[in-house]
């Protein structure tokens, strides 16, 4: 995966597609969401993973799917997760 670019995070998406755009406060949401603004701020700022409770939130919450949060958390992880595997194990099974 190298020099391929890095993913755009679900809190990134969060931030530049919803909340600027709309005026919505990070406390705004977590009000709506029914959980703590510390939980948006981390999301927004990539220190937590949305998971698929919260995927369901921010869905109905901002009507979209739940998998466009699921998409993005999952494309972030699987490139954190290519940096730190150096060698993949051969194959078992063959091909065919």
């Amino acid at each position: 995966m190298r020099g391929k670019r890095i993913p755009t995070s679900p809190g990134e998406i969060l931030r530049e597609e919803f909340l600027v755009p709309a005026g919505i406060t990070q406390k705004e949401l977590a009000d709506r969401l029914g959980c703590d603004v510390k939980v948006v701020n981390r999301i927004v700022n990539g220190r937590s993973a949305v998971t698929p409770e919260m995927a369901l939130k921010l869905g109905a919450a901002l009507r979209t799917s739940p998998e466009l949060w699921l998409n993005a958390q999952r494309a972030v992880d699987l490139h954190r997760a290519t940096a730190r595997v150096r060698e993949l194990p051969r194959p078992i099974l063959r091909a065919g």
